[in-house]
Formats: structure tokens, C-alpha cells, sequence
């Protein structure tokens, strides 16, 4: 069984806005919140701790998010920011409760900021027996940097752990993002520049096409889109959310991955949740999203899975093979069903984002 990497799960937003424990199963989850509001709002959870087991997940990009105000879905909403204060303080909140998981559980989550604690909990991991649990590692991640208040403040993110962060979730004052196109801003190329001197890894994700054209030329640090997928297949979209093959290669040329998402709204342009059938999308739709990044770049080492699980969705958004995180392994099977190797299979799941992380983190 092969490890994988996912490259965007909202774990603390989850924790503290539904009070999920992700130290529960899968289906310890889903029971207590039958009926609830919060499997309303986001679904049924596609994560757990049992689950990571099963799917031999080693690691995943832990995001910091918090939502604009402006995009609230309900008043009285946690985690909407309204300052830029305020952002941070919420950014700081989830931060510390990684923490707070890996001093509490050390045998369960640890916060991965070096290439030395990677090597290490990579050898953990080989070195338990088959049967006993392994912890899982965690990236931290900032999606939308709107928490970073001034460029100053990025040496004290970078001591806390953060090791990536996307500018954008829709426009910020960095750039245009989801839903508010447009390009980079002075501010957003201040901020970058300082990025790069602490080597920050830039995620495109939820960037417009313009501004995330002008960071890949303008950012000399490493770049990645941890969750994205193809605007060319999804022509009738009317998004922005999704990568043009004019960003994809971009990604390539400068030796990133992109993750896949396996949601259906991002699958199939017209699916809407309590409308649609999951039946409607079969994986084989997200094996055209990898295929087709494999054919742009002429190789299966630029492309990996971020899979946004319980990011405002839940079983019931995703395609029917999957009903959890440790069914993400189906991919592999999916791959080499269309007449990718082993080897290939073993990239996308997890040894794209590894390579990387052993290049790029300190």
C-alpha cells in the first residue's frame, strides 16, 4: 500500500467551528453529529483516526483558514474576520491548536517544519510494526495570507511552523483570487519578496489566472497549487476557481505539483449537492484531472491529491468509491487500470508532495 500525502485538509477550522475530533473514527463522527446543523452545513466527515490508518495517510497540509466576513454563510458564523486583526488572531488560534494536538497526542499528530522532523517521523513510521498506529504528520498550510498582517510578521510565523502560504481564498489585499479576479498587488509583491527569504513554499490555489501568471514569474521561492483542478475540463464552469493549462505548466516548469480535489461540484460543472447523485461522478472523472496534468507535463511527478476533505463538504459531495480518506488508495488502482505503473500511482498519492517537502522544507 502505497503512503499518501494530502495537501489540503481544514482539520483546525473543523475543530473549532464544528467541534470535530479527529482523533475519532470515521464513523464515531458521523454518529454523534446525525441530524446536527454541522452535517447539514458541511456533510458527513470523510476523516478520521481509524481512516488514516487504514489509508496509510503519513501526512497532510493542515490549513490555517478563516472566512471574510463579506462571505458568511449564516450570522452569528465562528471564524469571520472583518480586520485584518482579526484574521490573525483566528490564523494564531488554529495555529496553536496544532500545537496543542501534538503535545497532547504526540503518539497520534506531530507538526512536521523541518526536513529533519520529516526524516525522522518517516523513519518511525517504517520502523512500527505493520499493526501498530502511526502517528500523522502535519504541514502547516495558510490559505488566504490575509492573517499576515505586514511582511515583518513572517519570521515569527516561520518559528511557529507555517511552511506554506496561499495569498488568495477569494481577492485579497495580495491579490485576485476565487470569485474577485485580478492581479497581484504592490502589497502582494512586498509580500512575496519577503516570502522568499524564508523560503516559503507559494500556493496558486484559489488565485486568478492574472495574479497567479504574475507570481510565477515574480516569486523565485518554490510554488505548488495544493488544491486545484482543471479549468480545461471544465469548460462550462464560470469559474476562475480552477488552473488553466497556462498556470498548470507554469506550476511544471517550475518543478511543483498540483493536487487534485475530489469533490463533485469541481468534477462536473452543473453537479449540485442534495440535487445530484454522487452516482453522477465516478472517479474515473478525477483520473481525467490527474491524466490530464500527466500529459501536459509528459510525466506522472506533477501531480499529487488535495483532497479539501470536510472543506464545506462531505460524503455526499464526493464520488461514490470513496467513503473516507483510506479510500484514496483507489486512486492507484484507477491510475493503473489506465495503464499507469506502480510507480506512477505511487507519485500521485504521495511521492510528489514528499520529493518536494524533502527539498523544500528547512
Amino acid at each position: 500500500m502505497h503512503i499518501i500525502i494530502d495537501a489540503h485538509e481544514d482539520l483546525a477550522y473543523n475543530m473549532l467551528k464544528h467541534g470535530r475530533d479527529y482523533a475519532r473514527s470515521v464513523a464515531e463522527t458521523r454518529a454523534l453529529e446525525a441530524g446536527s446543523r454541522v452535517a447539514q452545513y458541511g456533510g458527513d466527515t470523510l476523516l478520521g483516526w481509524q481512516e488514516y490508518q487504514r489509508g496509510n495517510v503519513a501526512v497532510v497540509f493542515s490549513t490555517l483558514y478563516a472566512t471574510p466576513a463579506r462571505f458568511k454563510s449564516y450570522e452569528g458564523e465562528p471564524l469571520v474576520y472583518q480586520t485584518f486583526d482579526e484574521a490573525r488572531s483566528l490564523y494564531s488560534q488554529q495555529l496553536d491548536l496544532y500545537h496543542r494536538m501534538q503535545d497532547s497526542a504526540p503518539d497520534k499528530f506531530r507538526i512536521l517544519a523541518s526536513k529533519h522532523d520529516l526524516e525522522l517521523h518517516l523513519d518511525q513510521r517504517a520502523d512500527s510494526a505493520p499493526e501498530a498506529p502511526k502517528p500523522l504528520g502535519m504541514v502547516i498550510l495558510m490559505e488566504g495570507a490575509e492573517g499576515i498582517r505586514s511582511p515583518d510578521e513572517l519570521e515569527e510565523w516561520h518559528k511557529r511552523g507555517l511552511r506554506l502560504i496561499g495569498l488568495a481564498w477569494v481577492g485579497t489585499r495580495y491579490c485576485g483570487g476565487w470569485r474577485e479576479p485580478g492581479p497581484l498587488t504592490d502589497d502582494g509583491r512586498k509580500l512575496l519578496s519577503a516570502m522568499a527569504e524564508f523560503n516559503f513554499t507559494l500556493d496558486l490555489s484559489h488565485m486568478d489566472e492574472r495574479s497567479a501568471l504574475e507570481a510565477l514569474d515574480f516569486y523565485p521561492g518554490p510554488i505548488v497549487g495544493t488544491h486545484a483542478n482543471c479549468a480545461a475540463l471544465m469548460p462550462d464552469s464560470n469559474s476562475n476557481r480552477h488552473f488553466t493549462d497556462a498556470v498548470i505548466e507554469g506550476v511544471i516548469q517550475r518543478d511543483g505539483v498540483v493536487g487534485v480535489i475530489p469533490f463533485n461540484a469541481y468534477l462536473k460543472a452543473d453537479w449540485r449537492a442534495n440535487q445530484s447523485r454522487r452516482e453522477d461522478v465516478p472517479l474515473e472523472v478525477l483520473i481525467n484531472h490527474i491524466d490530464h496534468i500527466c500529459q501536459l507535463a509528459g510525466d506522472s511527478l506533477h501531480v499529487g491529491v488535495g483532497s479539501d476533505f470536510d472543506g464545506g463538504f462531505g460524503v455526499q459531495s464526493v464520488p461514490p468509491e470513496i467513503d473516507s480518506i483510506a479510500d484514496l488508495q483507489k486512486i492507484g488502482d484507477a491510475l493503473q487500470a489506465r495503464g499507469y505503473s506502480d510507480a506512477d500511482a505511487a507519485n500521485v498519492l504521495g511521492g510528489n508532495w514528499l520529493a518536494r517537502l524533502q527539498r523544500d522544507l528547512p
